[in-house]
């Protein structure tokens, strides 16, 4: 769930006990000369879910696939990456649909989706308070998306269980090797290849090439989505059946973390109102409550595109008095000073806002869902110095996933599991398809993947889904980056939207949660092909 600094801002086979050298998890982080790394491993349990009444029997597999320098596997081992997968038993895999489900980051663990949203099991949170400590609650999922689809979950290179791959004898060699490692692996291209290496690797591995396939990536995963659709489909001639979207970012210039980082782009400001509107909605800080939240925000939506967007064009030629009557006017919708927003020359970052809006009661609001909130650390500071939300969830995901994996899983004895790679540098330039030559963007935009996967395979259906309450990827951003991807209109149509009453983690709210998964099943439903 954390995102680095933005550029702008910025048991079949049941490992036994001690597999992997201890030396992998020490502060150096992957650089033991660990063999065991460099094969595959995997532990196959059995179980039951009942899915909105409905029980589903599945199998299990946690294990890692290992990838190599260029995909084949008599090259160097690079990066071992652990995944779970449940198969639904007695299901025929060519009828059978799977997706592949990640957590963003970069470099994230997949242990929200895999614990909060549609694996079997369900770790029990409080709504938007922080949740008292262990012992945790870890339920039935009556959610899980196994009644629609085969599930793997993926944890990204040095996260998780996964580990970069380093095996010289040598030290300095393995330091080298190492450093390389982590060059070709951590960016946005990297990351989207070794991602691709390991799907086309499963597909082959469990005999899955011929059955409907899915992406399902949040926050940055929604990144790696539009990177990985065009590898797999135009260099892997893998088509996919559907990707979804869920609190997307494609264009980081739109983000509102940072964005004083980056003068002169004024369209996070306007793309953020809304969801500042919706926080303060909420939270009751409003001048005059509206009556319903959605019509709200619709009215907002049209004011941030028009006078509010026109006005910031202006920069330093706006005239003081409109200067002073559109701060007026953002006072009505997000409930700051007047005064403030004349300071903050109409431009207010989320960091800021988060810090503003319950100032006088000493709280902060939450950034991945604002709907939590918390003690200011800094009641002086200019910006919020932490996350509420991701304070008041994390323990619980974590304890419970560490728990379940080696208790009902039956892997990761002697391993860390780790919610973050350890990633020095995150390289965010990136080289486009179509670009000639050696020219990467600096600040990522990777709408073109998209529109790329999209136009090469116009059968390609794409789900958008997000929370009113995300102020880390704030849910008008991505309607507007998906409104602006260079496609033919005809294939707009392909686009389909839902918004939810939550924030970042959509299920973290469990009423959210069963319209996401009702929503994402039927959109699984409608688009795997299968009669």
């Amino acid at each position: 769930m954390r995102k680095l600094p933005l550029v702008a801002a910025l048991t079949a086979l049941l490992i036994a006990p001690g597999a992997f050298a201890a030396d992998k998890d020490k502060a150096s982080g992957e650089a033991g000369p660990d063999a065991a790394l460099a094969q595959p491993h995997s532990s196959e349990t059995t179980g039951s879910v009942s899915v909105e009444g409905k029980r589903i029997d599945y199998k299990a597999v946690a294990g890692t696939l290992v990838l190599h320098e260029h995909g084949d596997p008599s090259d160097e081992p690079t990066v071992s990456m652990f995944y779970t997968a449940y198969f639904k038993q007695g299901a025929e895999a060519g009828h059978r649909p799977i997706t592949f489900i990640y957590n963003g980051g970069p470099g994230s663990a997949t242990v929200w989706l895999h614990m909060g949203a549609f694996g079997p099991k369900r770790v029990v949170t409080s709504d938007d308070s922080h949740t008292p400590a262990a012992p945790y609650g870890l339920v039935n999922n009556d959610y899980s998306l196994l009644d629609a689809s085969d599930l793997v979950f993926i944890d990204a290179p040095g996260a998780g269980f996964s580990r970069l791959v380093a095996g010289d004898k040598d030290k300095s060699k393995r330091d080298e090797q190492m450093k390389a490692r982590k060059k070709a692996t951590y960016g946005v291209d990297g990351d989207g290849h070794a991602f691709a290496q390991f799907v086309t690797q499963f597909l082959s591995k469990y005999g899955r090439w011929n059955s409907p396939k899915y992406l399902f990536g949040e926050s940055y995963g929604t990144t790696r989505s539009a990177v990985l659709a065009n590898i797999l489909e135009n260099e892997d001639s893998v088509d996919l059946n559907g990707v979804v979207l869920l609190s997307q970012i494609l264009s980081f210039d739109t983000s509102i973390d940072g964005p004083e980082f980056n003068p002169g782009v004024d369209l996070p400001y306007a793309l953020a109102l809304p969801t500042f509107a919706a926080t303060a909605y909420y939270h009751h800080k409003l001048p005059q409550a509206p009556a319903q939240l959605e019509p709200f925000l619709h009215e907002v939506e049209q004011y941030a595109l028009g006078d509010y967007a026109s006005a910031l064009m202006q920069g330093s030629h706006l005239d003081p008095a409109r200067k002073r009557a559109v701060a007026e006017k953002l006072h009505q919708y997000t409930g700051l000073p007047v005064d403030y927003l004349v300071k903050a020359n109409l431009r207010v970052t989320g960091g800021m806002f988060e810090h503003e809006l319950q100032f006088d009661n000493g709280l902060a609001t939450g950034r991945l869902d604002s709907r939590f909130s918390g003690p200011a650390l800094d009641p002086l500071g200019k910006d919020s110095e932490y996350d509420p939300q991701s304070s008041a969830i994390s323990s619980a995901y974590v304890s419970a996933f560490n728990d379940y994996v080696r208790r009902q899983l039956k892997f990761g004895q002697n391993m860390q599991y780790r919610l973050f790679a350890d990633i020095d540098h995150w390289d965010f330039s990136h080289k486009a398809p179509g670009v000639h030559g050696g020219a990467l963007q600096q600040s990522t935009n990777v709408m073109p993947d998209l529109a790329v996967a999209m136009k090469t395979n116009p059968d390609l259906k794409v789900f958008l889904n997000g929370g009113y309450y995300d102020l880390a990827t704030p849910y008008f951003a991505a309607q507007y980056e998906m409104s602006h991807l260079p496609i033919p209109d005809a294939l707009q149509k392909n686009i389909s939207y839902a918004w939810y009453p939550s924030g970042h983690m959509v299920y973290a709210h469990e009423a959210s949660l069963k319209l996401l998964h009702d929503n994402v099943a039927r959109f699984i439903e409608q688009t795997d092909n299968v009669k």
